[in-house]
Order: structure tokens, then C-alpha cells, then sequence
């Protein structure tokens, strides 16, 4: 194929492929002078750099955060492995604000990615009249009240729903326990299989949902179980009722749970600032790095993808290691279904060392991401 003819206003959009001439024109006039050869049309051309260069410069930063430091490492552990969180924590403890600032730490879009982006989002009809590109990760915020249909995707031509919306980019659910359980469940197949399929009597789509999900939740109903200043009024059935509300086999799927309690007062008055985005996005990219070359050609990109095989392949432990594990899982009450999580959480935090080799340190930190885990069956 050497060209494309198509409307003027989308002729920016087909630029980007290379080796082949987008031809944009207004009307059907035009469109028979111009294959008469009595018009001549010169080619679309667009400067993807320009494109990549504007769309880099993130306009909040994740030092804006005060306080949270063991949440930040929590997120930038996610970011280099590309592992799925889960915040537990009080109404107004910052879960939202750190949420939003998750893709100023994930690693830049390649071009392969931001087409692939670009057609979902064009298919979606949500780019903008002047956009040509997508070029920042999206981060996609739908509200607990999305049926399954917004979600995943649907209608009589099947659209893509917030799950291929945020391919390449991040998902998040505040208030998760809101969502209705049907709508949790439907989940499950996009985030392992990083696809999803709609299947209508006409036709069958498959979009892309590579996704990092990040989710947040109160611990209980009023939001301060466990808080030290204010009480929390509900009763032990409430708390497992609003608990439960979230599947096994869906928290099978959440790689780290994160505990963000409530910031004090003189973490929100000190005028130190933390790292920024920009200082934790450098170790995130030397951790992908580390990552694309572990999993050359094996069809998948980080350390959250690994199946048992590449687990059991690139995640050996040593006695003391084992010995750590087998503590935390007999003695602490962790269940069986931490074991991997862990594994895949310390091989992260080991490339982050860029460290060959799991230790005990690393196992330690990973373990203390599995708090939900804790007494579950």
C-alpha cells in the first residue's frame, strides 16, 4: 500500500505510519480531480517528535504528595514491574492524589504503544479535534455507578469500554467495594489476559487492556478502622460484609495492598519536598530495562506478567529466603495465594537494586504488601 485517502481532518492521524502518503481531502470534488490527476493534493506530514516532546511534560508531580513516603515506594515498585495496587485507607489520606500521579513514574510511551493507543481512543471518538497522537499514558477514573457494558466495552457495534481506554496506562477504582460485583468480576479476564472480546450476534471485537490497575478502598464503611484519632462506629459483620465485597480471584490478581493512613499535621505543614516524579521515573526505566532483557521474545514485558514457569524460572530464593517465607506464610497468617505475589513483588524490588539474585531484604519489603492476605483463608 503506498497511500491513504481519507477526510482532511483525519489525515494528521494516518500521518503517523511510516512509508505510506496520507492524502486528506474536503469533498468528493476534490477526490476525483485528484485521482483524474487534475488536482494535485501534496501528503500529509507530521513531526512525531513534536508530538512525544509536548505530551512529556507532566503538569503535576508525585512531590506534591505530602507525607506517604512507603506509599510512593509501594506505586514506584508497581510502575517498574508493572504489578496492580490495591490502597486501603481513611476518607482524605491521599489515595486519589497518588493515583493520579502514577503515570508521571511509569516509563515513556514507545511509538508502537502510542499507536496502538491512538487507534482505541480514535475508535472510541474521544480524541481531540487537534490530536493526532496520544503520546502520555492514559489514566482512566470511571465512576463506582459504570455498568459492566462501560466497563469492558459493548453496544450494537461493540466500543471499547474504560479497560481498553486505558490500555498502555492506568485504570483506577476509587471506592472499590462500591462498584457492583458483576462489574468487579467482569475484570478479571482483561486483567489477565490483557485483552478483552465483546461478542455480538453480528460480530466479535477484541480490544487491547494492558493495564496497571490501581484501586482504593476504605477499611470499613465509615473509613477509620484503625485509625488512632478518630473511632470507628462499625460493627464486625459490617467490616467482613464490606470486606468480602471484593472476590478472591479478583485480589488474586492485586499484586500489592498498601495500607495509607491519614496524614498528620505536621507531615501537611513541613515545606520539605520529597522525590519527584522525574528522580523515581529514572530507576523505574533502568527496571523495565533490566526486565526487556529478562523476557526478550518470551511475549511478555514485566515482572507482574510472569506465569508459574517464569516465575519459578527467574524467581529462585536461597534457605534463608525460603526459610522467610515459609514464617511469614505459617506464622503470620498470610494464605497460599501470597506465595507467588510475593515472589514477583521482590523480583521487582530486586531489579530496582539491580540486584541478580532475590534476598532476604527483598522478600521482607514484598512481604509486607500482602496486608489483606493476612488471617484470609
Amino acid at each position: 500500500m503506498k497511500g491513504v485517502i481519507l477526510p482532511k481532518e483525519n489525515a494528521k492521524e494516518a500521518a503517523i505510519v511510516d512509508g505510506i502518503k496520507s492524502i486528506g481531502i474536503e469533498n468528493l470534488s476534490q477526490l476525483v480531480g485528484f485521482l483524474n490527476g487534475n488536482l494535485e493534493i501534496q501528503p500529509c506530514a507530521i513531526d512525531t517528535k513534536e508530538y512525544f516532546k509536548a505530551g512529556g511534560e507532566a503538569q503535576i508531580d508525585i512531590n506534591e504528595v505530602k507525607g506517604q513516603e512507603h506509599v510512593k515506594r509501594a506505586l514506584e515498585i508497581s510502575a517498574a514491574g508493572g504489578h496492580n495496587v490495591l490502597m486501603i485507607g481513611p476518607p482524605g489520606s491521599g489515595k486519589t492524589m497518588l493515583a493520579r500521579r502514577m503515570p508521571t513514574i511509569l516509563p515513556d510511551m514507545t511509538m508502537d504503544e502510542a499507536i496502538e493507543t491512538t487507534k482505541v481512543h480514535s475508535i472510541a471518538g474521544i480524541l481531540g479535534r487537534k490530536q493526532v497522537l496520544v503520546t502520555t499514558r492514559p489514566f482512566r477514573n470511571p465512576h463506582h455507578t459504570v455498568s459492566d457494558a462501560g466497563l469492558i466495552g459493548g453496544g450494537h457495534i461493540p466500543r471499547p469500554g474504560e479497560v481498553s481506554l486505558a490500555h498502555n496506562g492506568v485504570l483506577f477504582l476509587d471506592e472499590m467495594p462500591e462498584f457492583k460485583k458483576n462489574v468487579l468480576e467482569v475484570l478479571r479476564q482483561p486483567i489477565e489476559d490483557g485483552k478483552v472480546t465483546i461478542s455480538r450476534a453480528a460480530m466479535s471485537l477484541t480490544y487491547p487492556s494492558n493495564f496497571i490497575l490501581i484501586a482504593a478502598m476504605n477499611p470499613c464503611p465509615c473509613g477509620f478502622l484503625g485509625d488512632a484519632h478518630k473511632e470507628c462506629r462499625c460493627t464486625p459483620m459490617q467490616i467482613q460484609k464490606y470486606t468480602t465485597k471484593i472476590s478472591g480471584p479478583l485480589l488474586d490478581r492485586i499484586d500489592i495492598h498498601c495500607d495509607v493512613p491519614a496524614v498528620r499535621f505536621k507531615e501537611l505543614s513541613d515545606d520539605t519536598k520529597g522525590e519527584s516524579s522525574k528522580d523515581i521515573k529514572l530507576r523505574v526505566d533502568s527496571a523495565r530495562r533490566i526486565q526487556a532483557e529478562r523476557f526478550a521474545g518470551k511475549r511478555i514485558y514485566c515482572n507482574g506478567q510472569m506465569t508459574g514457569h517464569y516465575i519459578k524460572k527467574f524467581c529462585g530464593i536461597d534457605d534463608e529466603g525460603k526459610r522467610l517465607l515459609e514464617m511469614a506464610i505459617d506464622r503470620l497468617g498470610l494464605s497460599a495465594r501470597a506465595y507467588t505475589r510475593i515472589l514477583k513483588v521482590a523480583r521487582t524490588i530486586a531489579d530496582l537494586e539491580n540486584e541478580e539474585r532475590i534476598k532476604s531484604h527483598h522478600l521482607s519489603e514484598a512481604i509486607q504488601y500482602r496486608s489483606l492476605d493476612r488471617g484470609m483463608v
